[in-house]
């Protein structure tokens, strides 16, 4: 039997439930071990079984649920993660996702929610004016940075070829000029997972040169594009994902210009870099490309499903991603439409924790924000550069740290491995020119100095533990 909740009484009970949970787990975040404790078989008990056949109470599901997924967890959203440049949810943005839950908008049309709309649309022109892009950007809230890339060189591909002729949503790519892409030799695996979307096979792309920090060299980009004849996209990138090293966005965009090609910048987490007076000199130039891709749960700290698309031409956006039928019905007044910017319709409203993480810091909090992780990676590296062992093989100009422990792959791996295992923090390892590193991505708003040096003393333990 479906159950009933007319005075809301299941539904409050299961919301105090899930608060209860949530504020344990959010006081002791900064103790807790980061990395989960739980084997695959042990969750895959807990969590499993056969799927019930009566109903179960909203509260004793989320209790259920809790105890089950504890051991699991890992603490991402605490101040010793340093895995995947993920950032840890701000207390306004969390608080409005919450909201976001519980007032279950669909972020499709105006008419569906008008408040997620304007939401959308102020939070689209603050984030624009913070970054330093063109003032007339549209802006997309997508997943995260692999859909912003994806809708960005959508958006791309439509503006290309309509230029050359072609009306790609209405004819598709058979019989379609040819496109021709343009990367660097280190270009984030997301940007190249997004063209095999729109049709550009990872096999045709042209690669180029990179410097040792893996930036893409404006000279190997102006060779190749003298060799080129056709509709061509380049893609830079704002943060190398080993070495956060950026590209040179106005020799990049000069060769652009000379042969109309559309620049598009994939700046996961670098492209932040824009909201700091002290670091904005890394993006110098990228205002003259055609779109960008960010995401916002990574350096803003607003929780998972929230990444952010960019374009210069909000025509060419709006063609390639919107979509009509006579049931759709579209308000007066010109209020933006979500759906017409996102590769999806109905949708989360997930504009609303932007907002709030928005308002919560305002423009020198980001700032802060962004200089503060930078200043930690400086810290955790001039630890662990101290010990004779140990070789930092980045210029620390953002927040990434490569680390290798003397000359040798299997060394740096225990080290990473022990290092996960004691929990006191946890970062992953990555394969940079032939060699195997341990990568470290300071990013979130709750970590301090004293994190950086209780990690930085576990990861000193696993590099000096005897064999």
């Amino acid at each position: 039997m479906a159950q009933e909740d007319a005075d809301g009484t299941l539904t409050a009970a299961a919301l105090a439930r899930a608060f209860e949970h949530a504020r344990e787990y959010v006081s002791t975040r900064r103790e807790r071990p980061v990395w989960a404790s739980a084997t695959l078989d042990a969750l895959r008990r807990s969590l499993g079984g056969p799927l019930p056949y009566d109903s179960t109470a909203p509260a004793e599901v989320v209790d259920a649920l809790a105890r089950a997924a504890e051991a699991g967890l890992v603490t991402m959203t605490g101040p010793r993660y340093f895995g995947f440049v993920t950032g840890g949810a701000l207390p306004a943005a969390m608080a409005a996702d919450w909201l976001a839950a519980a007032w279950d908008q669909n972020a499709a049309l105006y008419v569906m929610s008008p408040a997620a709309a304007v939401v959308e649309e102020v939070a689209g022109a603050w984030l624009v004016e913070l970054l330093g892009l063109p003032p007339h950007a549209s802006v997309a809230f997508t997943t995260g940075c692999h859909m912003a890339n994806f809708t960005a060189l959508a958006a791309a591909r439509h503006e290309l070829l309509r230029r050359a002729g072609w009306d790609v949503e209405a004819r598709g790519l058979q019989g379609a000029p040819r496109l021709t892409v343009v990367v660097g030799d280190e270009v984030h695996v997301s940007v190249v997972a997004a063209l095999r979307l729109i049709g550009i096979g990872s096999q045709t792309l042209v690669r180029v040169g990179v410097d040792g920090q893996g930036r893409m060299r404006a000279d190997a980009l102006a060779s190749a594009l003298e060799q080129i004849d056709g509709p061509t996209i380049v893609c830079a990138q704002a943060g190398n994902v080993n070495t956060g090293a950026f590209d040179p966005f106005a020799a990049i965009a000069d060769a652009c210009a000379r042969h109309r090609a559309w620049l598009h910048v994939d700046g996961a987490f670098g492209l932040w870099a824009g909201a700091s007076d002290a670091l904005r000199h890394h993006v110098a130039g990228v205002s003259r490309a055609d779109s960008w891709a960010t995401d916002a749960h990574k350096w803003l700290n607003v929780p998972y499903d929230s990444g952010l698309a960019f374009t210069a031409h909000p025509a060419a956006h709006r063609a390639a991603t919107s979509m009509d039928a006579s049931y759709l019905v579209r308000s007066a007044g010109e209020p933006r439409e979500c759906m017409d910017w996102t590769p999806e319709s109905s949708r989360r409203a997930r504009g609303f924790a932007v907002y709030a993480a928005l308002r919560s810091l305002g423009r020198r909090g980001v700032a802060e924000l962004i200089e503060r992780c930078c200043a930690l990676a400086r810290r955790v590296a001039e630890r662990l550069r101290a010990d004779p062992s140990i070789a930092i093989l980045n210029d620390v100009e953002l927040n990434q740290v490569l680390v290798r422990v003397g000359d040798d792959d299997r060394r740096t791996a225990d080290a990473i491995r022990r290092v996960q295992d004691e929990r006191i923090c946890w970062l992953g390892g990555t394969t940079w020119h032939g060699v195997h590193a341990m990568r470290i991505s300071v990013s979130n708003w709750s970590t301090t100095d004293a994190d950086i040096d209780r990690s930085a003393d576990a990861i000193l333990r696993a590099v000096r533990q005897p064999d």
